[in-house]
């Protein structure tokens, strides 16, 4: 039986939160650093434009590296698309309304794997298709379970996979064997707490190096896992400290791995297996982790976030010594399952910038040099007309530092009457950081001031300040979100009444805590798929989530003040601010009755709501015509209430 939180305890998490919490040292910035650049060929970027730049999901090699294949939206959809590596005009593979990912390619490199799931539902089946093109093989079929995950055995007979009954919260490690189809569970996990991921097979096939994580990523560790037997022992495990393989060596004995034993933060370092000796990077106050082992064996790629921008080492595995790769600053991260060429000569990372939307580049590791491969975005996305960011740190309630970025319109003066929107991340196990956002440049190039506050519970900051918001969701992490907009108006260019909030799932909790908690606040709001009450969300969340809500607030039935603390249906009546609400129809994070729930108490109350539903979508709208509906609905929204002086009813 589960043990009850004390309200005693609860307390002492309230009174704790009254002091700094500690996050790596930067400078404070001043608001009024914040400055907006002249461009007379700024103009407003067609919100058509932002959507139809595609997106990259899964990316693979070819088993001779001569091709990549994509998963992109090319058509609107998520489907495969195949290329040379050197670049040329993709060829498409696939076509389903669908979302497709977790490529993964047969050694023979005749076969290409993949999971699909239906409208957004999350319970993915795999599929295979000849990477030559032909006709979609179903492998599983299991409407109850969902298997994903997959990395494929050596001798291609084999995929070790992640799956999960409907009914259950923890998810098991498994064998599927391609020739039977059948599904052989190697794990029997009792703790719903708990989820198995494969990482890597090692030892000829014999072994299966695997992650086992808590549901809200404080706790992990490294396990092997005999592939026949289903007989394991752990490599690396602490009680509440994280352990993460990366990768491993085809030989078993080398494993990429990210710990934070005896760190506030994240490192990445290489385990060697039959000594138990870990060898670290050096020091960095920042969360790094391990991404890759190349296929020679020689180079370990390493990701350092840096205060919401990321940067690329590549590591010596031998000596640990490190080499900054030549990157332009944003996101930065390698894409790709394996993202080194099997020739380990080429790598593929992602990147993308505030003015930049996503590409994939290709690294030559002999010199480190990167080159564009694709070019994804419209021509009206163009750098030099596209708004920029910044990194700023400002003091919240507490004196704890909270970063955000910040996109500034062109051309505003400063003069106080200038609109801005605030935008907290989903998660809250999450963080905003310096890639291209469509939401910030479509409000930066219509003249709205844009901030993505990292609150609390934000990951990047260190262990203290990630689970800073446990049990106090919509209270510390909301007053780091008000103290965004204070900062906005504080730099002399933002009308205090003229601000508006937005975001998606937690960020759409988040939009909804705001509007009811600080009603006075924001002119405007928009959610999509936010929570409004967790004692509902906890009756229909899928078992996966549930135990994610218990890491955070624990049982309902023991700590029903908690729940009633942070649900916005405890406050909602107060609010005054239009809202919109956007939500998937086969969303099973957060189901549609929480968009209903707050449709049914604000057109009761008389308020000014408009509630849209998407069919056949999921957690998140990944069919091109809902992003666009979704995007100029929203637009449309805080152009009319915090342009125009409309005002509720």
């Amino acid at each position: 039986m589960r043990a009850p939180f004390s309200l005693p305890m609860l307390l002492l998490c309230s009174a704790a939160i009254a002091a700094p919490l500690p996050t790596p040292p930067r400078p404070i910035t001043s608001p009024t650093s914040l400055t907006s650049p002249t461009n007379p060929s700024a103009r407003p970027v067609p919100l058509e434009d932002l959507v139809y730049s595609r997106n990259i999901g899964s990316v693979a090699w070819s088993a001779d590296g001569r091709q990549i294949f994509l998963v992109t939206n090319l058509t609107g959809r998520m489907n495969i698309w195949r290329m040379d590596s050197s670049g040329s005009w993709p060829v498409q593979l696939t076509q389903s309304d669908d979302v497709q990912s977790n490529l993964v390619v047969s050694p023979d490199g005749k076969t290409l794997i993949f999971a699909q799931d239906k409208g957004g539902n999350e319970f993915h089946d795999l599929y295979a298709v000849p990477t030559a093109g032909g006709p979609v093989t179903k492998l599983t079929d299991t409407p109850d379970m969902r298997e994903n995950g997959a990395v494929i055995s050596p001798d291609g007979r084999s995929l070790a996979i992640s799956t999960k009954r409907k009914v259950d919260g923890q998810v098991n490690l498994a064998v599927l064997d391609l020739a039977t189809r059948q599904v052989r569970w190697l794990t029997a996990e009792k703790d719903p707490q708990r989820r198995w991921s494969a990482v890597g097979w090692a030892d000829g096939g014999r072994t299966i190096i695997a992650n086992r994580t808590n549901a809200n990523q404080t706790g992990s560790e490294i396990w092997s896992v005999d592939a026949a037997s289903g007989s394991a022992r752990m490599l690396a495990g602490k009680p509440d400290t994280r352990f993460i393989a990366a990768d491993v060596s085809a030989d078993g004995r080398t494993i990429a791995v990210s710990s934070n034993d005896n760190s506030a933060q994240l490192r990445a370092g290489i385990l060697d297996v039959p000594t138990g000796k870990w060898r670290w990077l050096k020091p960095t106050p920042w969360e790094q982790t391990a991404a890759e082992l190349s296929p020679n064996g020689q180079t370990m790629i390493a990701r350092t976030v840096v205060d919401g921008r990321s940067e690329l080492s590549a590591v010596d595995v031998r000596t640990v010594s490190e080499r900054r790769l030549d990157l332009a600053p944003g996101l930065n991260s390698v894409v790709g399952d394996p993202a080194f060429s099997p020739d380990s000569r080429r790598l593929l990372v992602l990147h993308s910038g505030a003015d930049t939307p996503a590409d994939i580049h290709v690294v030559d590791t002999a010199s480190w040099d990167a080159k564009p491969l694709t070019r994804m975005a419209m021509a009206s996305l163009d750098p030099t007309i596209l708004p920029k960011s910044q990194i700023v740190t400002y003091k919240s309630f507490d004196g704890t530092p909270i970063s955000a970025i910040v996109t500034m319109p062109f051309n505003l003066r400063r003069d106080g009457t200038n609109p801005a929107i605030v935008i907290p991340h989903g998660g809250p196990t999450g963080q905003s950081q310096d890639g291209f956002n469509r939401n910030a440049t479509a409000f930066a190039s219509r003249g709205f001031v844009v901030i993505q506050p990292n609150f609390r519970g934000s990951t990047g900051y260190g262990k203290v300040f990630q689970t800073a918001n446990y049990r106090d969701l919509g209270g510390g992490d909301l007053k780091d979100t008000l103290a965004a907009k204070d900062f906005l108006v504080k730099s002399g260019y933002v009308d205090a009444k003229k601000v508006g909030i937005t975001g998606g799932s937690y960020g759409g909790f988040m939009t909804l805590m705001a509007l009811a908690k600080a009603p006075d606040a924001f002119a405007a709001g928009v959610q999509s798929y936010g929570i409004i009450n967790w004692h509902t969300m906890w009756q229909t969340a899928d078992p996966l989530l549930r135990e994610y809500l218990f890491s955070l607030m624990g049982d309902p039935a023991q700590v029903k003040t908690v729940y009633d603390a942070a649900s916005p249906m405890t406050y909602i009546a107060a609010t005054k601010a239009p809202l919109l609400s956007l939500q998937g129809e086969n969303d099973i994070r957060v189901p549609r009755g929480q968009a209903q729930e707050v449709a049914s108490v604000l057109e009761a109350k008389g308020n000014t709501i408009e509630t849209v539903f998407y069919s056949e979508e999921g957690h998140g709208f990944q069919k091109r015509e809902n992003q666009i509906d979704s995007m100029r609905r929203t637009v449309a929204w805080f152009e009319r209430y915090l342009k125009s002086g409309a005002t509720s009813n």
